[in-house]
């Protein structure tokens, strides 16, 4: 672990007791620290006392003896209201922050020679390919990678520092909230839609969490900036008039006359005196469609900004394995062949996938975003059935009406069952494709119990169909 630094002998409020919260405190107390925990869930603080902590109630504690508070990222910090132990926190003068604000101050206190590099990666889709995408580049260049935050561990239960290490840290927006100090070597916005806006009090807020990525580059650093959508780009244009650090504008719509861009699956560099052709991503097996291309053009120039010559950060994007529950093929059952893309919690992750296949069995659904699947409209054509689960089911339904088949199935398993009985039947070669187009909080803890749920009904799909063989 990290131990954090800047908090010795004094006591700091952790509230949020899941993997961020456990590895802050781990890391607080590793640091010389004392923490007082607490969580609204009976069953998470049960959890954690399981695990040796000791716990105190934080709404009936003093708070006048905490040095801060550090607030787990699924916690609201100001909407749609602000969290009790948030408002608890401002009457005492309590600091709020998050657990990448910990990483960020403890880097900061380390003496120049052993601080690490960072790499920091956030937009609204393709955060965590791009953020493993860039650690496989990192790791196959020899370079002594750690890659976590919003994706695999909390970043303070990642390895302890060293100057020669590199940090590959992926980013929400609720964790950029609660940031203020961290100085990435390479930041990257990839894409901004809108969505978590009940959270940020509209676009505006959203959009503001997200450069705040940006908020302590200099001169050496580098920005890497999606320009497909209007906020990235006008967020381009903005900091190109600054002028302070290195801006590499990326997209995978356009060529452009500086940056680095994907055309039909053509990876360039622009970023010299002409444009030359660096990769041809249709190859790489693992990063299929346009979205991936942009993801590709990222996280080559941020290997670039740390580095990693051209010619070795084109290579080693072609050997990137993919990541688990985005556009992830979980099985095959004859001609059937099932997709696991449950890291569509959104209508424009969902767009991704379902762009890819000409037809498919489409199972979506769980909590609804604002505006629920009106955005997918014009991929309806491509849906051959849809099975509905979750709380969203009714909503997505009504949508569907009169342009797609649809059955509402409730949970996975059943889902599983029959989009697989009609695939199966139709004889031909075909895609099962879980992209929820919504979030999984109604029915799974996250997208990856719910990416896991998929892949164990088509286990038990499978085995049926193994046994019948072996009999044979």
């Amino acid at each position: 672990m990290i131990p954090v630094r800047g908090f010795e002998g004094k006591t700091v409020a952790v509230f949020g007791l899941a993997r961020t919260g456990l590895a802050a405190a781990r890391a607080l107390m590793a640091g010389g620290a004392q923490v007082a925990l607490w969580d609204d869930k009976p069953a998470t603080r049960a959890a954690a006392q399981a695990e040796g902590f000791t716990l105190t109630d934080l709404t009936t504690a003093d708070w006048s003896g905490f040095a801060a508070l550090m607030l787990s990222p699924g916690v609201p910090l100001t909407h749609p209201a602000p969290h009790w132990t948030v408002e608890r926190a401002r009457e005492a003068g309590v600091e709020i922050l998050g657990d990448i604000e910990l990483f960020a101050r403890t880097v900061n206190a380390a003496p120049e020679h052993k601080r690490p590099k960072i790499v920091a990666i956030t937009g609204t889709n393709g955060k965590s390919t791009t953020t493993a995408l860039i650690a496989h580049i990192c790791a196959q260049a020899g370079r002594d990678v750690r890659m976590g935050g919003n994706i695999g561990y909390g970043v303070l239960g990642l390895e302890d520092m060293h100057g020669g290490a590199v940090y590959v840290l992926e980013l929400s927006s609720y964790q950029l909230d609660l940031t203020s100090s961290l100085h990435p070597d390479v930041s990257i916005i990839l894409n901004i839609s809108p969505d978590h806006l009940d959270r940020h009090g509209g676009m505006e807020g959203y959009v503001a969490a997200k450069r705040r990525i940006l908020l302590n580059q200099g001169k050496g650093d580098t920005a890497v900036i999606g320009v497909d959508d209007p906020w990235g780009a006008r967020i381009c244009t903005e900091i190109t008039a600054a002028n302070r650090r290195t801006i590499v504008p990326v997209s995978a719509s356009k060529a452009m006359g500086r940056g680095i861009y994907a055309l039909q699956g053509m990876l360039y560099d622009a970023t010299g005196e002409r444009a030359v052709e660096v990769a041809d991503l249709t190859r790489a097996r693992s990063l299929p469609g346009r979205h991936n291309w942009q993801n590709a053009a990222a996280a080559y120039a941020a290997a670039k900004g740390l580095g990693i010559a051209a010619e070795e950060a084109a290579e080693h994007l072609m050997t990137f394995p993919g990541l688990a529950h985005r556009m992830e093929t979980v099985g095959t059952i004859g001609k059937v062949r099932f997709v696991n893309d449950s890291k569509a919690t959104n209508t424009d992750a969902a767009r991704q996938a379902m762009s890819s296949y000409p037809k498919f069995y489409w199972i979506a659904g769980g909590q609804p975003k604002i505006g629920g699947i009106e955005a997918l409209v014009d991929l309806f054509p491509r849906i051959e059935k849809a099975y509905l689960i979750g709380e969203g089911a009714p909503m997505f339904a009504q949508t569907l009406a009169g342009k797609a088949q649809v059955q509402e199935c409730g949970t996975m398993s059943a889902a599983v069952q029959a989009a697989y009985a009609d695939a199966a039947a139709s004889g031909q070669d075909a895609i099962v494709l879980l992209s929820p187009a919504a979030a999984s909080f109604d029915q799974f803890k996250d997208f990856e119990e719910r990416g896991e749920a998929f892949r164990s009904a088509v286990g038990r799909l499978a085995a049926p169909a193994s046994a019948s063989k072996g009999a044979a």
